[in-house]
């Protein structure tokens, strides 16, 4: 019986147990294609889903394009929809003194100025740009017999030096221009500006150190001078694989012959053959190296029909004077003067600087600048003659400084000392530059320079320098004409002419900038 009865639980233990082997194989069957099935709803949900988000991901980008788009035009014009203005404002004292041929002196010691410059920046949007400046430099208070207007014929306002030279409290357009710029031209990797306007083309590269300043466009060597005009910058290291190498061409009107409106036979603005015809000026500037130490630059320019005046006219004025009396006398002597077209000039300039001393031998080294240039011009005159003959003649200078840490104050003060020499017939185009004493780089001889500057708080700076030159030959701040004539000083061909045989200028100043 027992025997029965575990022969029968045998059975069903085997019979159970290939029955639930037929269902867990049925199960796992399920199981599986169960999970095909979930895999393929997976795959499409997910390919719908990313559709989904494709499409909504484009509209994103989209979305965001046109909010950049107008974030960009926002950024463009909050530089300048208020017009973004920055102030340079200058008080400075100047002692002058002038030392003539038989020893006697001239001078003024304390010429008070103010100089405001009221800078402006607009940028439309990412490749043009707006740049202007207003200025005004004016002596305190009002001036003798009111003559700071200097208008009779006077020069204080003639265009070249419209802002450099003290004048009433007028302000007037030192620079006006727009700016072009884009990263490639006609497909390839040379990104460039194009300009025109009311030039920056005065506290170029040399004057900059001594005044404290960025650099503006043209090599100051030689030229110096306001000027309307356009210019076309090239950044060609990409393709000439020079560090930093880039060049200009730049191109000016400094005098237009035209007269003035309201003619009586209806000839506006036609050109009047009683007058100087118009003055020109072209050139290029080149930077072949700049790797941000050392760098070399250069520039060549061209000038047409200067002006000047011939000998008659010279005589003339002198003989007036001479005799004058009274100071109506003596602006009608000026009146009397006439500028005449005299012919053409080239000019050349090539300067080597170092920004920064050597590798990091000392922080004083690190931080100083030293330059040298050299310059060339030379007279191409018409019958009337250049500087007194009909030749052409050349002429060259020498010019080199340093702009250093102060010892004492090495982290918000500079010291810096210049010498520069020009030679008999040296004539350059440095009108513009801002030295109450004249332009100590025409100087037919030797001068020296030697500032400190000091930035006293953020917006806050000061100024001290001392400038003496001594002249060879007369001419040095003349024109063209025979008034540029290089007589040696004191000689017999000087006529007796008191000349002005050396000068110098101490000056302070207080600057803020902000």
């Amino acid at each position: 019986m027992k025997k029965s009865i575990i022969l029968l639980s045998t059975i069903a233990a085997f019979s159970t147990a290939s029955f639930g082997n037929d269902i867990n194989a049925q199960m796992y069957e399920q199981i599986q294609l169960l999970k095909k099935q979930v895999a393929a709803l997976e795959a499409k949900m997910n390919e719908q889903a990313s559709k989904t988000d494709d499409k909504r991901i484009t509209k994103i980008e989209k979305k965001l394009a046109k909010v950049s788009k107008k974030a960009n035009l926002a950024k463009a014009q909050s530089a300048g929809d208020n017009l973004k203005w920055n102030v340079d404002f200058r008080t400075q004292v100047d002692n002058i003194t002038y030392k003539h041929a038989d020893g006697s002196k001239s001078k003024n010691n304390a010429l008070m100025t103010n100089r405001l410059w009221l800078g402006m920046k607009y940028k439309a949007d990412n490749n043009s740009t707006f740049y202007g400046t207003l200025s005004y430099l004016k002596a305190f208070g009002d001036s003798a017999n009111h003559s700071q207007a200097n208008t009779n014929p006077g020069f204080s306002n003639f265009d070249w030096v419209t802002n450099e030279n003290a004048n009433d409290n007028t302000l007037k357009v030192k620079e006006a221009y727009w700016l072009y710029s884009n990263d490639t031209f006609l497909g390839s990797n040379v990104s460039w500006t194009a300009s025109v306007g009311r030039r920056p083309s005065t506290d170029g590269l040399g004057i900059n150190l001594r005044a404290d300043q960025n650099r503006k466009s043209a090599l100051s060597h030689t030229v110096n001078v306001e000027f309307d005009g356009a210019s076309a910058r090239f950044n060609v290291d990409q393709i000439s694989g020079l560090d930093g190498a880039w060049i200009k061409f730049c191109a000016g009107r400094g005098l237009t012959n035209a007269k003035p409106r309201f003619q009586f036979d209806n000839t506006d603005y036609a050109n009047d053959d009683t007058k100087n015809t118009n003055i020109d000026m072209a050139g290029l500037i080149a930077v072949p190296y700049d790797d941000g130490q050392y760098s070399i630059h250069m520039n060549y320019a061209r000038a047409w029909n200067l002006i000047g005046y011939n000998n008659t006219q010279i005589g003339a004025y002198q003989s007036a004077i001479s005799t004058a009396t009274t100071p109506s006398q003596v602006m009608d002597a000026y009146g009397n003067l006439q500028f005449q077209d005299v012919g053409d000039i080239d000019l050349a300039t090539v300067m080597f600087k170092i920004n920064g001393i050597g590798d990091e031998i000392s922080d004083f080294l690190d931080n100083t600048t030293v330059f040298a240039s050299a310059a060339m011009s030379k007279t191409r005159p018409n019958s009337r003659g250049m500087l007194g003959s009909t030749e052409s003649k050349t002429g060259h200078s020498i010019w080199i400084g340093a702009n250093a840490p102060c010892p004492i104050s090495p982290d918000s003060a500079k010291i810096g000392i210049e010498w520069n020499k020009g030679s008999k017939y040296w004539r350059s185009m440095t009108y513009g530059e801002d030295t109450m004493s004249g332009s100590k780089i025409s100087t037919r001889g030797e001068a020296w320079e030697i500032y400190r500057t000091q930035q006293l708080t953020k917006a806050l700076s000061f100024g001290l320098s001392y400038v003496y030159v001594d002249y060879d030959y007369m001419g040095s701040n003349s024109f063209f004409g025979a008034e540029g004539t290089p007589y040696k000083i004191g000689s017999t061909e000087a006529n007796g002419a008191n000349a002005v045989e050396s000068a110098q200028d101490v000056k302070a100043y207080m600057r803020y900038r902000f």
